[in-house]
């Protein structure tokens, strides 16, 4: 068990890094080869779309996920999924072509989200074959599934580049190319590497009963996708598509140091499924290993913060020529103080979702959505985009105070005291590097004393636990 563990984890942390190391070529080449102007029009677009197709998923794909991970037949709920996505897809398709019709000047403007919201279709309608993976845990087949659009939009840019043919018209060419064989490999790839059919028949009330369960899990997705994006569209609308380029950019980055997220989180939800089951009754085992656990993931999330600002200068200044550089490092700052907070709102969703506390999940989400609107209703008229930065990292501590309110568990014990301990350390890394005045001593200073800090801490004994097939 613990060697298949280990191949997940390699192959989940492959999929991350060749999907964020082929975003971050892909947007850093646009963000050269674009007027700011025409690549902040470009993130606004995709802003919109990805909150549109977060929220068409209505909560059913986590529940999915859950359900096949708890033992239940696959195929009758890849059925339902994939029924989910045609009606809303298609219909979304329908809704939007009409609105073409009744305001045409809109659309005029922004013709990017109608040609890049095609790509983002097919990419929706992939989804069913992502998820039955994931709740498989067949991460290799995921592997394969999920890097075939950002590979393919990496390699076309890189050679129209080469060819010095890089324009708005190529790139949406290839964007839309690179989802459609996404669609194709995932769908290829189900039958023979999960070894299931989807079943042609749709039963509407399997389907209303599949609702109905995710209907508190559809708040949540409303919430979340509003966490994630609107500052973007609240900047294009506020302020103009230069500053959305220049924090879009930022964003984007913070993106990449928040990566090993994306590698766990995926791999938490089943595991945690089975750790939380009323058959597995081991309180004290299970204690440890959340301990151990939330340790490891809150410590990785620090350094990732740390880096995040101890380089930010130094590289990605000569990378941009300073265009993306100095505008941004209070953004930058800003955006990194939330990332530990982000590493434990996911570590509680996930306990709280595996618990069925899916009306407290809403509960917590409704009141992080609600101060991050304000917050962006508030700051982004007055400091732009550091006020967005500002009110996403509000937002999300927030959101770690309520679930750790809310848990009411030992984990709940364990949550905040961790988090005190690993952030400050963090914290009283980054004070020396600000005492040391200096960034190549400041930023040696600072790691230094943040490991000796780490020693005592000792995050390691995590992977333990994160190894460990006991839980299986």
């Amino acid at each position: 068990m613990r060697k298949k563990i280990i191949s997940d984890i390699t192959a989940n942390t492959l999929q991350v890094i060749i999907n964020q190391t082929c975003g971050l070529v892909i947007f850093y080449i646009l963000s050269r080869s674009l007027s700011k102007a025409v690549f902040g029009e470009f993130n606004w677009a995709l802003a919109v779309l990805l909150t549109l197709f977060n929220i068409l998923s209505l909560g059913v794909d986590q529940l999915i996920v859950k359900k096949i991970a708890a033992g239940l037949p696959t195929a009758p709920l890849m059925a339902l999924y994939h029924g989910h996505t045609l009606l809303t897809g298609l219909g979304t398709a329908a809704l939007t072509f009409l609105a073409t019709l009744l305001f045409p000047g809109f659309f005029d403007q922004h013709q990017l989200i109608l040609l890049l919201g095609l790509g983002k279709l097919l990419i929706f309608f992939s989804m069913p074959y992502k998820q039955a993976a994931t709740g498989l845990e067949q991460f290799k087949t995921l592997l394969r599934m999920s890097v075939v659009s950002n590979s393919i939009r990496c390699t076309g840019l890189l050679v129209l580049l080469a060819m010095d043919a890089v324009d708005s018209h190529t790139i949406i060419l290839l964007f839309v190319a690179g989802d459609l064989l996404e669609w194709c490999c995932s769908y290829r790839l189900t039958t023979p590497a999960l070894r299931l059919r989807v079943h042609a028949g749709f039963g509407w009330r399997a389907y209303r009963q599949l609702l109905r369960e995710a209907s508190p899990q559809l708040g949540v997705i409303l919430f979340t996708s509003a966490l994630a994006r609107f500052d973007w569209i609240f900047l294009g609308i506020f302020c103009s598509t230069t500053i959305l380029a220049e924090y879009s950019f930022a964003y984007k980055v913070y993106e990449v140091a928040t990566m090993p997220l994306l590698i766990i989180a995926p791999m938490l939800l089943p595991r945690f499924v089975k750790m939380l089951t009323p058959a597995n009754d081991n309180r004290l085992q299970n204690a440890q290993q959340f301990s151990a656990i939330l340790t490891a993931q809150l410590t990785i999330a620090t350094g990732a913060a740390l880096l995040l600002n101890f380089l930010w200068m130094p590289v990605i200044g000569p990378l941009t020529h300073d265009v993306y550089s100095t505008v941004n490092r209070v953004t930058v700052l800003l955006l990194s103080i939330g990332i530990p907070f982000l590493f434990l709102n996911n570590f509680l969703w996930t306990v709280l979702f595996c618990t069925h506390r899916l009306r407290t999940i809403l509960g917590i989400f409704a009141t992080s959505f609600t101060v991050n609107i304000i917050g962006n209703l508030v700051l982004i008229p007055l400091y732009q985009a550091e006020g967005a930065a500002a009110a996403f990292t509000l937002a999300a501590i927030v959101q770690s105070i309520c679930c750790i309110v809310q848990t009411k568990s030992f984990i709940t014990r364990l949550a905040w005291r961790k988090a005190l301990l690993v952030t400050g350390a963090g914290a009283i890394a980054v004070l020396v590097d600000v005492y040391t005045q200096h960034w190549w001593w400041g930023t040696v200073a600072a790691f230094a004393s943040w490991l000796v800090m780490l020693m005592v801490i000792n995050p390691l004994h995590g992977l333990r636990h994160i190894f460990d097939d006991k839980a299986e």
